[in-house]
């Protein structure tokens, strides 16, 4: 299966997906079967659990768009319907209540409650299979957040935010705006996301850190693969730049 950083264990049997169960397990299916009791469709519906104690989702037919995001999401009003994806999620989890013993998996504590979010909604995570169907996939980190907290970590991956020379956009800013206006954000929401781009990247670099120093694979394994080093310039690439951000999401 490809997709995400975690895929050992993970295998599709027909139109099935089989994956390794976890605490967080009973909860990240309460999660789905809302959205799509809801209509949300941009996501598998979970089926249980087989016989050999694995999670069953259905299978999300298409291509992941990492790592050849670029030719897809080009265009604006690709990226623009990223964006109105991820709205039409947070609007669908809204009214969403996490069982009393719901067990999220927390990786990195987010700034804010108001939402069940996904936590990494990237390019990693987003199949397309034809332009009538796209879906995000890998919901084990779901847990509480805000809508900020997502949208500054999908706009990271998405525009991209980025200071590796084979990312970095000269037209970020006018990507933000785009990203921006078809989410739907009002103008006290953008203030309060400008700064939180740059500490939402951060935080990814901390966490691996953080896991690489405590010896937990497959964090450590990534950290020492250089990802830690991506995270940290992509941050201060972002915090250097925040009176641009202001300004492409602000002016007009």
């Amino acid at each position: 299966m490809s997709g995400g950083n975690v895929s050992d264990g993970v295998v599709r049997v027909g139109d099935t997906v089989r994956r390794p169960t976890g605490p967080w397990t009973p909860a990240v299916h309460a999660l789905l079967t809302h959205l799509n009791e809801v209509g949300f469709r941009a996501a598998p519906r979970p089926l249980g659990i087989d016989e050999q104690g694995r999670e069953v989702l259905t299978y999300v037919p298409g291509h992941v768009v990492w790592p050849d995001r670029s030719a897809l999401l080009e265009p604006a009003r690709q990226l623009a319907r990223v964006a109105r994806l991820i709205r039409d999620f947070h609007d669908a989890v809204q009214d969403f209540t996490s069982p009393p013993d719901a067990q999220w998996q927390v990786l990195i504590p987010a700034e804010g409650s108001d939402i069940i979010a996904h936590h990494d909604l990237a390019p990693w995570n987003l199949v397309v299979a034809d332009e009538s169907r796209w879906a995000f996939i890998d919901w084990d980190t779901a847990g509480p957040g805000s809508r900020l907290w997502d949208v500054a970590y999908a706009m990271h991956g998405f525009i991209p935010l980025s200071a590796y020379p084979d990312r970095e956009r000269r037209d970020a800013g006018d990507r933000l705006r785009v990203f921006a206006d078809a989410y739907d954000l009002d103008e006290a929401e953008r203030r309060r996301l400008v700064p939180l781009l740059g500490r939402r990247t951060r935080s990814m670099h901390d966490f691996l850190r953080d896991q690489a120093a405590r010896g937990v694979q497959l964090w450590a394994t990534l950290w020492a693969a250089g990802h830690g080093d991506v995270w940290r310039s992509d941050a201060e690439y972002i915090e250097q730049r925040e009176d641009q951000w202001v300004h492409a999401l602000l002016a007009g």
